[in-house]
């Protein structure tokens, strides 16, 4: 007589359920990020208003008041041959291929603000509070004289 035994596996403690339930929280809360990040940088703005510059769109928004705008040396730079001004080091921030946005020290040693997806048109604004603006417009001379206009007595 040829019989089969089975033998079932001690069921695990439910500790290792609440690994497993932590993990897959942390992932979803990974996922949803993602997903956030994703839409964010395809709707970040810059508004130039009387009170100041907006940026808008992302975890590194915020309104720069007009006063600490050095408007007098903000100029149009174009990073893939401004050397001096290139991002070295993301301090805090997002850095994709094609992407950045947060806190970066530069080649200089500055620290910037960036909100950068095409190097070649950018508006670098130097700040009274130790950092600089650079933003990715498409007339980012245009952005300079906004600024500068919002500024005018």
């Amino acid at each position: 007589m040829d019989t089969t035994t089975v033998f079932p596996m001690i069921p695990a403690a439910s500790k290792s359920l609440w690994f497993f339930a932590i993990i897959s929280l942390i992932l979803v809360g990974a996922l949803l990020l993602m997903v956030w990040l994703a839409w964010s940088m395809q709707h970040v703005r810059f508004t130039v208003s009387k009170d100041g510059l907006r940026l808008q769109g992302d975890l590194f928004g915020r309104l720069v008041p007009l006063k600490a705008l050095k408007l007098d040396e903000a100029v149009v730079t174009n990073l893939s041959t401004d050397k001096e001004h290139q991002p070295k080091w993301r301090t805090m921030g997002t850095a994709l291929p094609g992407y950045a946005a947060g806190w970066f020290k530069l080649r200089n040693g500055e620290k910037a603000l960036l909100f950068v997806t095409d190097k070649t048109r950018v508006a670098r604004i130097p700040t009274t509070e130790g950092y600089s603006l650079m933003l990715s417009v498409s007339e980012p001379a245009e952005l300079i004289d906004a600024l500068k206009q919002q500024r005018a007595p």
